[in-house]
């Protein structure tokens, strides 16, 4: 009997598809059918607002997905979805952060780059797209690699041009790991600042990158402010207590004020090199040894954030912390210029970051698969990293069984390095591919984007996360 039922599941999903298809060609065909009724029309799709922006329509939706795609039978879940819709006969971006995703329009650096419709998904388990109850070991990145399949298979016979994934940082390696379970998905992929954690015991590379970063004068007042903090430790966990009182902060899940303190100033120097410029070494105390307390707290709290390892601070994020303790891995580095008795815990393991209760275990092969499947099978795939960022000590490379593939580094630039910071025979060689991966290959001897920029859809910050995390 069950059995049967599965395999009655299965084949209703396999006919909704089918009848999904045959609707928005039809829609296509006739044109006489609204975008948000096209959008309606496919099974498991639900409006939850339009908002106006000028040249597009722009919805929020929900999309009903299995909570686990093997047993599509065992539950479902509603995943929030964004659609910034320009026009069916453009191309489409397919975008993730990794995180939540954003209810307001914005047009990812490709989306500007092909003038074409961007598509944006949230990541599993991040809150509201998260099951009820949650079962964490269908938090995978198979798993929400194929939520991003389902969601391309329902829209794809509405936007029948081409797609290319994209995504930052996290988003970055979910478009990575996206192209290494479903390759015949999308017709590009262009991945921002994504790490790659192959062997998540050996970490060498960012103590290399922390010796050499920016310039010796910049990494001096780094070093010195956090060791300072540290050296402080008594006065500034006053200062933390009475902080936390203030707003409500609990740390329950990190285990102590004492930790939460020490995880905040370990993250200093790395926080400072992932979202600032060697410009803004000019903001750093000059004199630790002789900065007041305040001083010191301001400068600490502005790059780590005081509140990022309480309980209310960790729990949007406990998704990534489970990933990061179950597949993606997490850094792990030296700190020379701190003498051993002023640190007591070091870099925390994600564990101390999930909720007791969640079980986790770490999986080493996860990440050596997508590494050694992208090394060696990419296509069409382009990387860029900051030359500054820290994550990108860790990177995607591409061997000799790639085609079409392409790892650029942006130079003095930071988590937010991307196309539009790489060197002219880069930056043209990439906006040159990715209009091509668009099947806008007349566009790409120009090699410029298609769309003007805007200022208020064309992202150019930082994605910006709180501590210790890509």
């Amino acid at each position: 009997m069950r059995k049967a039922l599965r395999w009655l599941l299965a084949f209703t999903v396999f006919i909704g598809t089918l009848s999904t298809a045959g609707a928005a060609t039809a829609a296509d065909a006739s044109g006489s059918q609204d975008i948000k009724d096209r959008l309606l029309s496919i099974p498991g799709m639900s409006l939850i607002e339009e908002k106006p922006y000028p040249g597009y329509r722009y919805f929020v939706l929900n999309f009903t997905q299995p909570v686990d795609h093997r047993h599509p039978e065992a539950g479902t879940f509603q995943q929030r979805i964004t659609v910034l819709h320009k026009d069916v006969s453009r191309p489409t971006v397919f975008y993730t952060s990794g995180y939540n995703v954003s209810t307001n329009p914005s047009r990812r650096e490709p989306t500007q780059i092909v003038d074409g419709n961007q598509v944006s998904l949230e990541y599993r388990y991040f809150t509201p797209s998260r099951p009820a109850p949650a079962d964490w070991s269908k938090l995978d990145i198979w798993q929400a690699a194929s939520d991003q399949h389902r969601v391309f298979q329902a829209l794809k016979p509405l936007y029948t041009h081409n797609w290319i994934a994209t995504g930052g940082s996290k988003g970055g390696m979910t478009a990575t790991y996206y192209e290494r379970f479903y390759p015949r998905d999308m017709d590009g992929v262009v991945a921002y600042v994504a790490p790659n954690d192959v062997v998540n015991d050996e970490d060498s590379a960012y103590d290399r990158f922390f010796a050499s970063v920016g310039t010796k004068e910049c990494r001096d007042k780094l070093n010195a402010v956090q060791r300072e903090a540290l050296v402080r430790r008594e006065p500034l966990e006053r200062k933390y207590a009475a902080y936390a009182a203030d707003n409500g902060y609990t740390f329950t899940t990190i285990g102590s004020l004492d930790r939460a303190y020490e995880a905040v100033v370990l993250d200093y120097v790395w926080g400072f090199w992932q979202y600032s410029l060697l410009a803004d070494c000019d903001k750093i105390p000059a004199n630790a040894a002789t900065a007041t307390d305040d001083e010191i707290w301001n400068s600490v709290d502005e790059i780590s954030g005081f509140s990022a390892y309480t309980d209310q601070g960790l729990q949007t994020y406990t998704p990534y912390y489970y990933q990061a303790g179950t597949q993606l891995g997490a850094p792990t580095i030296g700190f020379p210029h701190i003498e051993k008795q002023y640190i007591r815990y070091g870099y925390q393991p994600p564990r101390n970051f999930v909720p007791r209760e969640i079980p986790m275990r770490f999986q080493p092969w996860a990440m050596r698969d997508v590494d050694t499947w992208v090394r060696h099978n990419a296509r069409h795939m382009l990387f860029v990293y900051g030359q500054n960022d820290p994550w990108g000590s860790e990177r995607f490379r591409v061997d000799k069984g790639a085609k079409d593939s392409y790892v650029l580094t942006a130079p003095g630039l930071n988590h937010g390095a991307n196309v539009a910071g790489l060197v002219p025979a880069q930056k043209e060689l990439a906006t040159a591919r990715i209009l091509d991966w668009a099947g806008l290959g007349q566009q790409a001897s120009a090699a410029r984007p298609l769309a003007k920029f805007d200022s208020r859809l064309d992202v150019r910050d930082v994605e910006r996360e709180p501590a210790l995390r890509p």
